[in-house]
């Protein structure tokens, strides 16, 4: 009864559910409701607050987290995990394989970190720099939803650019993790941490598929990098740059690294990353008068100008630099304006920024409160800005097309009157 009820179709269904869920768009549709959720809740009574800090878990094996730790540095490893298949895909196959293609997008990567860090320096002067590294973020799947709305006219050349600058961004920012904001190490647990990635890696590549076994190393792993001191984020990039993106036989098809990226996608997007955004982004305003308050703080400034601001002249004169005085060369279809909206999009430093924030300030004060209220206003600011300068660059190009349709042979006269 149950295979008949369940059995022919919970399959296709559940193919049709995951599917939808490897679009970009409906990820940050979810990150942005379970945002929203997250900061009504805080602000609706205790229980929020009592649920992301009940703590559970096996203290002997340095596991015993709170619900928000358990989502920080459990549930988001598997988001790294992703962006680090997407981010070896790109330098084994992909466009960052190719110097001259990648070095524009690379160099305003970096630009668009610099900038921003400087921006919250000089902002908390005399003040605590340890959030340095908050505004220098961007996040991949809520910068690319942005751009999965508005783009149906847009050269796919710019998401290109985005998706190459985004991922550079968060290998970047994994090593800032790794290494700014790594309080303690414990080198035995991290050498320890050596034997079940090296048996992954082995398993991998040669092509093992077997989650029964890949996943309790993958776990061990994961939870000896946790015990060393080092984020344990780190260690899902760790086992994405394992997995082999070429296949065995040298074929065009699907290699080891496509095929876990699009399994796990849909856990990333749909649990993952809403869920640590949900209990990320809680933050408790004391009304009107609490939010005006932790908008004159200057951490709470530092974030939103390093996003908005930060980012955009980072991003934009790093790529201009670049350009003017290399060999490097913008895409064809590409103009200056797509490149300046693209940089706005970078400042949506939205999930690690929250991730650094924690790290650097801790959960549950009052800086941790200016941190999430810098990161939301000063995302929410450079989304819609972007928006509103691609959606304006997507209508001319689909004026452009409108027009090259009407005329397809190229004559000058439209089709019709001919």
């Amino acid at each position: 009864m149950v295979s008949r009820l369940f059995g022919r179709r919970s399959w296709p269904e559940a193919s049709r559910i995951a599917e939808i869920l490897r679009q970009e768009t409906l990820g940050g549709v979810l990150l942005l409701v379970a945002a929203a959720a997250a900061i009504i809740a805080a602000n609706v009574g205790d229980s929020y607050a009592n649920l992301r800090d009940t703590a559970f878990g096996p203290e002997s094996l340095h596991l015993h987290l709170t619900v928000g730790g358990w989502a920080s540095d459990g549930l988001l490893a598997i988001f790294f995990f992703v962006a680090g298949l997407e981010l070896k895909r790109e330098f084994v196959a992909g466009d960052l394989r190719d110097p001259q293609r990648a070095a524009l997008p690379v160099v305003a990567a970096l630009g668009g970190m610099a900038v921003p860090a400087v921006v919250f320096v000089l902002f908390n002067l005399g003040e605590s720099l340890r959030g340095w590294a908050i505004p220098t973020a961007t996040d991949i799947a809520f910068a690319l939803a942005v751009l999965a709305v508005i783009s149906s006219h847009l050269p796919s050349g710019l998401r290109t650019f985005l998706l190459t600058l985004a991922v550079v961004d968060d290998l970047i920012a994994i090593i800032i993790i790794a290494v700014f904001y790594t309080s303690s190490l414990h080198l035995g647990y991290l050498l320890l941490a050596l034997l079940p990635l090296a048996a992954f890696t082995v398993l991998v590549q040669r092509r093992v598929r077997s989650w029964w076994i890949l996943l309790p190393l993958a776990g061990v792993t994961w939870a000896l990098v946790h015990a060393s001191g080092v984020h344990a984020t780190v260690a899902g990039v760790l086992l994405a740059f394992a997995v082999p993106v070429l296949r065995s036989d040298g074929g065009d098809g699907v290699g080891l690294a496509e095929h876990f990226e699009h399994q796990f996608r849909p856990l990333s997007a749909a649990v993952a990353v809403p869920v640590f955004a949900f209990f990320a982004a809680g933050v408790h305003v004391e009304g009107w008068q609490g939010f005006t308050d932790a908008m004159t703080e200057p951490i709470t400034l530092g974030i939103i100008a390093g996003l908005f601001i930060g980012k955009t002249v980072g991003i934009f004169l790093a790529t201009w630099l670049m350009s003017t005085f290399t060999g490097a060369q913008l895409d064809e279809d590409l103009g200056w304006p797509d490149v300046f909206g693209v940089a706005m999009l970078g400042g949506v430093g939205f999930t690690v920024s929250l991730l650094i924030g924690e790290l650097a300030y801790g959960v549950g004060n009052v800086a941790d409160e200016h941190v999430k209220i810098g990161v939301l206003v000063g995302s929410v600011i450079s989304a819609l800005a972007a928006a509103i300068v691609l959606t304006a660059r997507n209508r001319r190009y689909r004026d452009i097309d409108a027009r090259e349709h009407i005329d397809a042979d190229g004559d000058g006269v439209p089709d019709l009157f001919q």
